[in-house]
């Protein structure tokens, strides 16, 4: 090869998997909620890496773990522990319902880890006949086979041949559909505390008291899924703490690592000892980099200061929503809790979320979409108030953009 390599979107249609469809610009630096692409041109981040960068771009105190860790020790594969796994596992014990805590890679990794061991709990505890999975329609639990069959968009698990079985899926904040269900042959009911990428969609503290009791009457283990809600981005370290209700398992990824790849399933010792020597694993898990960046991230958030700003900035984006709304008449309401917000578009704009977040990288903002009718919002936990004030001048510019086209 002669001359510099340019690198530029046409080079991703020529080296990579077309699997995704990003857009034209690709961006280089990021400090705070600012983003910056190869032109120069500057964005503000309302899109936090979907519910990852929860303490924005290039933080210092996580660039100082980093750094640090880096001029000590990369890796070590399991057949020795490491510092920062140990102390990072510590203080998730120390913050939690928590016993135990098993480290992976990813949400989809750490969802994979307790499904599995929610399969051999009912095993050993009772018998091959338990095996049942109970999850919800529009719920979302990551892309490995098993878990996106458990999720419940048929759309990400058609098409690649026979599906793991024993899988059953009710509906969201409806307790009849899980009483149809479940049975004295259901091992697991997994559900995510606020639905993401189904749309935003918040569990009403009735549907989850009430699935914990069916949980229990059956003995089944409930599993809440966090790694969209976890760490912060509710306004609570971890979302079941909103709801008086405690989970069996629970799976965190997304935030917990602040950008750098982490994923834990955190758990009971009377449960985690199901997972014995040799039946589950991980290369990377437990990465000393990651656990290092990740205590930093636990270290910052989990403070009752930034945990309320949490929910301060919260209110600012509800009130600047409710005034561009006035305007423009466009959504129907504004769900989700903290850092985590969905738009949901109206009759007349349905179908076009995605109309509204090309417009608003048109006008320097990233956010996100939920499905086709909710325009997502999953900044960082420690935005500023002028970040928010500048994102939303040029969310309501987008907003007027697609109204008027």
């Amino acid at each position: 090869m002669t001359g510099e390599l340019q690198v530029n979107r046409a080079l991703f249609d020529e080296v990579m998997v077309p699997n995704y469809a990003p857009a034209g610009v690709i961006p280089v630096k990021g400090e705070g909620s600012r983003v910056w692409d190869q032109q120069g041109r500057e964005y503000v981040d309302f899109a936090g890496g979907i519910a990852v960068s929860s303490l924005g771009h290039c933080h210092p105190a996580l660039v100082g773990a980093l750094t640090s860790q880096a001029n000590k020790l990369w890796h070590l594969s399991n057949v020795m522990t490491n510092e920062p796994a140990l102390r990072l596992a510590k203080k998730l014990v120390d913050a939690t319902f928590a016993e135990k805590v098993y480290f992976a890679n990813s949400g989809a990794e750490a969802n994979e880890a307790a499904f599995k061991l929610a399969r051999r709990w009912a095993l050993e505890q009772y018998g091959a006949e338990k095996d049942q999975i109970i999850s919800f329609g529009k719920s979302f639990h990551g892309r490995t086979f098993f878990t996106v069959t458990v999720g419940g968009q048929a759309a990400y698990s058609d098409g690649f041949g026979p599906k793991p079985g024993a899988v059953l899926h009710a509906e969201f904040n409806n307790l009849d559909s899980v009483k149809a269900l479940i049975s004295d042959k259901t091992c697991a009911v997994v559900l995510e505390p606020i639905q993401g990428e189904g749309g935003i969609i918040p569990a009403t503290k009735e549907f989850i008291e009430g699935v914990r009791a069916l949980c229990d009457q059956h003995k089944a283990l409930l599993i809440m899924d966090e790694v969209q809600t976890g760490v912060g981005r509710t306004g609570k370290l971890y979302a079941y703490m909103h709801y008086g209700v405690t989970p069996d398992i629970l799976t965190t990824a997304k935030s917990l690592g602040g950008g750098f790849p982490v994923g834990a399933m955190l758990t009971s010792t009377e449960i985690a000892q199901h997972l014995k020597v040799g039946t589950h694993g991980s290369t990377y898990g437990g990465n000393p980099l990651a656990c290092a960046v990740a205590e930093a991230v636990i270290d910052t958030v989990n403070q009752p200061d930034v945990l309320a700003k949490v929910l301060q900035s919260e209110k600012l984006f509800r009130q600047h929503l409710a005034a561009i709304n006035e305007k423009y008449q466009v959504f129907s309401e504004i769900r989700g809790q903290g850092m985590l917000l969905g738009a949901v578009l109206n009759d007349k704009f349905k179908g076009r979320s995605r109309e509204f977040f090309l417009a608003s990288a048109d006008h320097g903002l990233m956010a996100l979409v939920a499905g086709p009718d909710v325009v997502r919002f999953a900044p960082s936990l420690v935005i500023t108030e002028a970040d928010i004030t500048e994102g939303m001048q040029r969310f309501e510019q987008a907003v007027k953009q697609v109204v008027s086209a």
